[in-house]
């Protein structure tokens, strides 16, 4: 995975996608607004994006890069994922079945149902209902798309980070989420070592920090506040390979900074954002990240699924 495969997805976005994906604001602000030491933050404001989340980009750089068979279209995912392949399945007029856990929450079970997608809960975590998928997919034959373990899906991923360069330029950092690995690993892939990319987990769900403790991939304990968008029990082969390349740091945050930061996006700037969206604001708020006082840090805000009464 590299900038030539997100090249390549941007151009069959050019040819097929414009209809589908939205172009989302960059929003720069002082670090001071943010009462950060920093001389801007830049505010990806993807949760703007079809579906509530980036992934709107890797699904649809999944469904158009193959055929489609008459079974349509299988996901398994913690909601972020489904809802986007839901979207960009109704967009292209074929079917979509997605398999959630129960840790989902229900406003994006609704959601999915609202797409015209078939919902199937099963599973405590996201690894039982990938298993669950993964059958459903042999005895079908449906196209099998991975929330963030196929190339595809990183290189549409990778395109956020191209349009952040073509909206803003190159930013000294870039603070992004990490769940299965599908969002670093095509931002990195765009990046290089051009802007440094840093990796946030939960504490409790940490499955980049775990495998480079490891030395490679391993399973990890799922839970705590950002476990619906950012539950996944192992980092995908493919987000491990470009961070391992293009990503030094991986840092760990605990729910209760993260529910702060979310809180605060939404009282302060009124971003209804997910908590999985809220890592870099964390990061940078409580000092786990620290930035030189003339770095222009970018923030990845990349989902937005969430019920405002919960953010009160």
């Amino acid at each position: 995975m590299d900038r030539s495969d997100i090249d390549s997805c941007l151009r069959l976005f050019d040819k097929h996608g414009g209809h589908f994906l939205r172009k989302t604001p960059l929003w720069k602000l002082s670090g001071a607004d943010l009462g950060v030491d920093c001389a801007e933050v830049w505010l990806k404001l993807e949760h703007l994006q079809v579906g509530g989340s980036f992934k709107a980009r890797g699904m649809l750089s999944r469904l158009l890069a193959n055929p489609i068979p008459a079974a349509g279209v299988v996901i398994a995912s913690g909601g972020n994922a489904g809802i986007a392949t839901a979207a960009a399945a109704r967009a292209l007029g074929v079917r979509c079945e997605v398999f959630v856990p129960t840790s989902s929450p229900e406003a994006k079970r609704a959601r999915l149902r609202d797409l015209g997608a078939e919902v199937v809960v099963t599973g405590a975590a996201y690894a039982q209902a990938f298993e669950a998928c993964r059958a459903r997919q042999q005895a079908t034959g449906a196209l099998l798309t991975h929330a963030y373990d196929q190339p595809e899906v990183l290189a549409g991923a990778g395109t956020l980070a191209a349009e952040i360069e073509a909206q803003g330029g190159v930013p000294d950092s870039v603070l992004v989420s990490v769940g299965g690995g599908g969002l670093i690993g095509g931002i990195a892939a765009w990046f290089e070592q051009r802007s440094r990319v840093v990796a946030l987990e939960p504490e409790r769900a940490s499955t980049l920090h775990s495998a480079r403790q490891a030395g490679e991939p391993v399973d990890v304990a799922v839970g705590g506040i950002a476990a619906d968008s950012l539950g996944a029990q192992r980092i995908g082969q493919l987000g491990w390979q470009v961070t391992q390349r293009h990503v030094q740091d991986a840092l760990l945050l605990s729910d209760e900074a993260i529910l702060a930061a979310q809180r605060w996006l939404w009282k302060e700037l009124r971003l209804a954002v997910e908590p999985g969206a809220a890592l870099g604001l964390a990061a940078l708020q409580t000092g786990a990240y620290r930035p030189r006082a003339d770095e222009k840090v970018a923030l990845i805000l990349c989902g937005g699924n969430v019920d405002p009464a919960t953010l009160a």
